[in-house]
Formats: structure tokens, C-alpha cells, sequence
């Protein structure tokens, strides 16, 4: 198969590459050949989806499903079409609406397979456990019996022309000898995908990269991989994945889904545009819109410190960051990623960290014209204030009122 049959039909005006690059500085992180290629694979609809306490009508999976369709991610798993009859409408309508592969999960079961064809989707995503924990205490199965009946839905969905993807449930806690048969099987059945699911989130990076070569060695298909956050790595894994081999990735936005969440859509797509410079041919300058959608839909929030999104990834308080900030954005962000390449905007808060630097760019920013005396002055105001409360621009202009610093005449804005 040719990869470039797995490119993004849907080309998208983007200002991305306007507004990068910003090179690595050279030292020992200069390079950036590892990963060549890098397709994305969205689940935020499904296992998304699947996050405690989280359910989306049918109006935020359209919603969600445009956008991400917009950005040109490569694959939408729209759901689980067999679960309900508004779920089934809803994969169905956003197969019929969306330019880009859409995605319907699947049991090792007949009725789930009809459901996700009859979706019209181009893609059915099926799985079955293969560990042993699963087969025997969830299955209720022997692991002939999960290879066989892997075999028989993969041929199924191949009989009707569709794209199929296999995922052996649980790979990572999975004997190896008997995850290499099930792959080798499937992949004889015609598997056009092998995905390797770390369900439980136990894989780290390196071991998950030995993982991969082998399955690599054993198969045709492309790899894809699907890794859980339960050590927070489920990020590192997904980019371990590529570094050894795997075609893809499957991610939500934010990281929402089973537990403690999957890999995220926002970090894994600009690790990938940033730090290794692969143009995944997403349209990165709306990260920012979509993951505030997803928190809206989700009721999820979005902690302050979130990788990527979160509203302190582009802020400054400290005077020392501050002030480097301000002179050249570089001295304390990447450099390699923007704010603007994520749809976002810097800011410096003001508080009892803030220094001189800081408080003269906001109050040049608000319109005054301070003396070195009166910046002193005030910055000493905002780290008593910020100590105790937050400091905001309201707070900022009544100590420069206070003090008495003069605004900027009118000729001078001019």
C-alpha cells in the first residue's frame, strides 16, 4: 500500500508555516529527523467520550466533528454505532458530512460490525482482548477462541470493502508470542491497520518502542497506536510510537477519556510540528478554539497548567522570565512554538512574583507614560497587592492613578 493513499484529501489554508519556523538553537536537542511522516487519528468521540461522567448529545459530536474536520485531522472516530439508536444516527451523519475518514468501533461481533457499515462509515475499527487477565476474567474466553473470532470479523469487514482496523485489546499486558499470532492472523485475514492499544497505561516510551519494532517485523498493515495517561505518558508513548515505526496515532482533545484520559490531540500534533518538524497538514492555529469546544462539550476543564492549551502555557509572572519574554519571546517559551501557531495569546500576569519589566509593559500597554520612579513605585504596590490577592488591570490603573503617573498625550498615540 502507498502511504500517500492516507494523505488528507481536504487541504486547509493555514498560516502555520507564516508563522514558524523558529529553529532549535544548536545544542543537543538540534535535531529533528526521527519521525518523517505522522498521521492523526481522533477518538475524542469515542473513547473520549467514554470519560466518567461525560456524554455528548448529538448536536456536540456535529459540532466537534466539523472542526475537527476543518483542521484536517486524518481520522474521526465518530462512535460506537452498535450502542443506541441516536449514537448510530449521529456516526451516520457525521460520515455523510465530513471530508476526511470517518471511523465506527465494533466488537468481535456480528451485530456490531452491521451496525458500524450500515453507519456508512470508511473505516470499522474492531477489537478483542488478548491478554490474559481479559480473556479470563472479562471475556470469559480461551485465546483460541478470541483469534478465531478476530479472524472472522476482520474478513467480515474486509467482504464488504471497507477499511479495517484490528486492535488486540489490552497488547501491552498481552503474552508476546501470543499478540505476534493474532497480529500475523489478522493481518493474513487483511487487516489494512494493526492498532496497539496500551488500555491500561502501563507502557513507558522505551519498552512501548521495542513493542512496535516487533510488531513491525510482524505485519503489513500500517500501525497505528493507542496509548492511555494512567502514568502520564500517554503522550511520550504515542511519539515513542512513531519514533519506531507506527503510521499513526489515536488521541482526544484535552486527553479526555477512560480514566485518566488518553493521549492528547493538542500535544502529540504540535510535539510532532514543533519538535520534529512534520507537517501533519493540520490546521494548528485552532487548537486553542477546539480544545475550549471539547471542555465546553465535555464539562471537563482544562487545568491552568494543561500542555499546549492551558491558560498558563503562554503566561508570565516571574520578573525574570518576564522581562527575557519581552525581549525576545524565545529566552523562556520554545521558540518552536508560538502562541499564535496554537491560536492562543501570550500574557504576562501581574503578581507578587512580577517585575519591573512586566509592570512597565502594562502600563505602557494601558496608555501611561511612567517614570523609572513611578514603575518602581508601582511594582512594589503589585507584589504587596499579589501577595494576598490577584492582581488585576483594574488594580494595575488605580495604583498608577493613585501615584499619579500621567498617560501619553494624545500626540504621542499618534
Amino acid at each position: 500500500m502507498e502511504a500517500t493513499r492516507y494523505r488528507c484529501l481536504c487541504p486547509t489554508t493555514r498560516a502555520r508555516r507564516d508563522l514558524r519556523r523558529i529553529e532549535f538553537f544548536q545544542g543537543t536537542l538540534d535535531s529533528t529527523s526521527e519521525i518523517t511522516d505522522a498521521r492523526i487519528f481522533d477518538t475524542t468521540l469515542r473513547d473520549g467520550e467514554q470519560s466518567p461522567r461525560t456524554s455528548f448529545n448529538y448536536e456536540d459530536k456535529r459540532e466537534i466533528a466539523a472542526l475537527l474536520d476543518e483542521m484536517g485531522t486524518h481520522v474521526i472516530e465518530a462512535g460506537f454505532p452498535v450502542n443506541s439508536d441516536a449514537e448510530f444516527e449521529a456516526v451516520r451523519d457525521i460520515a455523510e458530512s465530513t471530508r476526511v475518514t470517518t471511523c465506527g468501533l465494533a466488537r468481535v461481533v456480528e451485530k456490531d460490525i452491521e451496525a458500524a457499515l450500515d453507519s456508512g462509515v470508511d473505516m470499522v475499527h474492531t477489537f478483542v482482548s488478548t491478554s490474559d487477565v481479559q480473556l479470563q476474567d472479562s471475556m470469559h474466553a480461551t485465546r483460541q477462541e478470541a483469534l478465531d473470532t478476530a479472524v472472522d470479523c476482520v474478513e467480515m469487514i474486509k467482504d464488504a470493502g471497507v477499511e479495517c482496523m484490528f486492535s488486540p485489546m489490552d497488547a501491552t499486558r498481552t503474552d508476546e508470542d501470543f499478540l505476534v499470532e493474532v497480529i500475523e492472523a489478522t493481518s493474513a485475514a487483511g487487516a489494512d491497520w494493526i492498532n496497539i492499544p496500551d488500555t491500561c497505561g502501563v507502557a513507558t516510551p522505551r519498552r512501548f518502542y521495542d513493542l512496535i519494532e516487533i510488531v513491525d517485523d510482524c505485519t503489513e498493515a500500517y500501525i497505528d497506536v493507542h496509548t492511555h495517561d494512567d502514568f502520564g505518558l500517554a503522550s511520550a508513548n504515542a511519539i515513542s510510537g512513531f519514533e519506531a515505526g507506527a503510521s499513526q496515532a489515536q488521541v482526544s482533545v484535552n486527553g479526555i477519556g477512560e480514566r485518566a484520559g488518553n493521549a492528547a490531540y493538542e500535544e502529540v500534533v504540535m510535539a510532532l510540528e514543533s519538535l520534529y518538524d512534520v507537517d501533519t497538514g493540520i490546521d494548528t492555529t485552532r487548537i486553542t478554539e477546539l480544545s475550549r469546544i471539547v471542555e465546553e462539550k465535555s464539562d471537563i476543564g482544562v487545568p491552568a497548567n494543561k500542555p499546549v492549551v492551558g491558560r498558563n502555557a503562554f503566561s508570565h509572572e516571574s520578573g525574570i522570565h518576564a522581562a527575557g519574554v519581552i525581549e525576545n519571546s524565545d529566552t523562556f517559551e520554545p521558540g518552536v512554538m508560538t502562541p499564535e501557531m496554537v491560536g492562543a495569546t501570550r500574557e504576562l500576569v501581574l503578581g507578587k512574583h512580577t517585575g519591573a519589566h512586566s509592570v512597565r509593559e502594562r502600563l505602557v500597554d494601558a496608555g501611561y507614560d511612567p517614570t523609572e520612579a513611578e514603575v518602581r513605585e508601582v511594582t512594589r504596590r503589585v507584589k504587596e497587592y499579589g501577595a494576598e490577592e490577584q492582581v488585576t488591570m483594574s488594580v494595575l490603573e488605580r495604583f498608577a492613578e493613585e501615584i499619579g503617573v500621567t498617560e501619553e498625550s494624545e500626540e504621542v498615540r499618534a
